[in-house]
């Protein structure tokens, strides 16, 4: 009898902290209840990096509306987005706490490199989804050794390899001068810029320049980049250091053919803090529709966008190009949750992360599309060249591939 009381409380205590599966299927298990889908978040909302927040509150405003509209098969999803400053220390912190004590089913759109990077290994270890990483490094698409990891932007290799090619068509004989962040970001950057330019990196590239998150200024850098005799300024920066090289590189008078990383290249939060004037004839790339773009007057696509800003993201300015990551990246993390269905383990959630095929969202440009595999960690490796003509971006050339 003992040992019959034993296996009847044993299974009654695998029954409590089991998996449930109601009626046809209908998953609870870790960040999932019958009423609710908790997804986990750090973002910089304070700190150098802080114009990148507009990321994580349009990403919860787009995750308002769809729990307005009835959630993810009746279940709403409940975002629990915090603020690390882009401290990875921070990020660590609150990464065990959003796993540990607010047990969500998967981390989603962390902002940073050095961010991602110190939380990867611990979310591996337990099986825990890291989707759709909110940076471009190219480690997020090592699917061999960080299987719950996958990254989502075209990474900063392929864009160096669209600046390599402008820059052989306008100037082939130009010498260059870099400026990146002693991060991942940079590193990657010049990485690809080095694949592409081959034999020719040494003879071309004449002067490199780096800075750390937490510098307060670069202006010894551009002036040092300056005195290089560059006629061509490579600017690998976050949003705050990016304005900030592009008004020294008026101020001293510096005119090279600048090109400026997707990552910074927001008219609200880089180009209009640095000045129109100022930042006029720079060259960027894209993969996203730029809502103030004219051309994207009767767009479908841009028309919903403005739509949803002015019921749910009214608070950020429509000028603010963060607005639209914000919103294809939690457009993308709905479409994996609903085609989970009911079955919203941690397993499942990343097998339909990396089943994506020719997804095509409203604001991505047309042509560019998101397509994730068992080995293809890189759902978006498409963009397209564009310049700033002193109101707008404005693209040209054909697609860039890789």
């Amino acid at each position: 009898m003992l040992t019959r009381r034993r296996l009847l409380a044993s299974a009654a205590a695998a029954a409590t902290f089991a998996p449930r599966w109601a009626g046809a299927a209908r998953y609870t298990g870790p960040g999932v209840s019958e009423s609710e889908i908790r997804i986990g978040n750090t973002m910089a909302y304070s700190g150098n990096s802080a114009p990148y927040g507009v990321t994580g509150i349009s990403e919860a405003s787009y995750f308002d509306k769809i729990n307005r509209e009835g959630g993810i098969n009746g279940r709403k999803i409940r975002f629990l987005s915090r603020d690390d400053g882009l401290i990875a220390a921070k990020t660590v912190e609150l990464t065990r706490q959003l796993v540990e004590r607010d047990d969500v089913l998967a981390m989603f759109s962390i902002l940073g490199s050095a961010t991602n990077h110190a939380v990867r290994a611990y979310l591996n270890q337990r099986r825990i989804p890291q989707l759709f990483c909110a940076s471009a490094a190219g480690l997020w698409g090592d699917y061999a050794h960080w299987p719950w990891t996958i990254g989502w932007a075209p990474s900063y290799f392929i864009e160096a390899h669209g600046f390599a090619a402008q820059i052989r068509r306008e100037r082939p004989l130009g010498k260059i001068a870099i400026l990146h962040e002693n991060t991942d970001l940079g590193r990657d950057a010049v990485a690809g810029l080095r694949d592409a330019l081959g034999s020719d990196y040494p003879r071309m590239v004449i002067a490199d320049a780096t800075y750390d998150p937490p510098d307060p200024t670069i202006d010894s850098q551009i002036v040092s980049l300056y005195g290089s005799g560059a006629d061509i300024f490579i600017n690998i920066s976050t949003a705050k250091f990016a304005a900030m090289a592009i008004r020294k590189v008026y101020e001293i008078g510096w005119r090279p053919l600048h090109l400026l990383t997707a990552t910074s290249n927001s008219v609200a939060a880089v180009l209009a803090p640095a000045g129109f004037e100022r930042a006029k004839g720079i060259i960027s790339t894209s993969y996203m529709k730029d809502p103030t773009d004219p051309q994207w007057h009767d767009d479908p696509g841009t028309n919903e966008w403005h739509a949803w800003m002015a019921r749910y993201n009214a608070r950020v300015s429509v000028d603010d190009f963060s607005t639209v990551g914000g919103y294809c990246y939690a457009q993308t993390l709905v479409e994996v949750l609903r085609r989970c269905g009911d079955d919203l383990s941690r397993a499942n959630v990343m097998k339909q992360a990396t089943n994506l095929q020719h997804l095509t969202l409203p604001m991505l440009l047309p042509g560019i599309e998101i397509n994730t595999g068992p080995h293809n960690y890189h759902p978006i490796r498409q963009l397209h060249m564009m310049r700033f003509d002193g109101t707008r971006w404005v693209l040209f050339g054909n697609l860039v591939s890789g």
